[in-house]
């Protein structure tokens, strides 16, 4: 995971998962709106899962 990934999740959680796919991007969306706090998280596990598997 990167610093610029890293940062983007902490200020703009849908924007750091945008080329995981369309899923990713809606979930974070719903979470960020749901208070930033959640997106941040969502974001960051979605971002870890995908480095780990790949």
């Amino acid at each position: 995971m990167s610093l610029l990934r890293v940062l983007l999740a902490i200020f703009f959680p849908p924007l750091a998962v945008v080329d995981k796919g369309c899923g990713s991007v809606v979930i974070v969306l719903l979470l960020t709106l749901c208070g930033w706090v959640p997106g941040v998280i969502g974001a960051l596990v979605i971002l870890n899962k995908n480095e780990a598997a790949g």
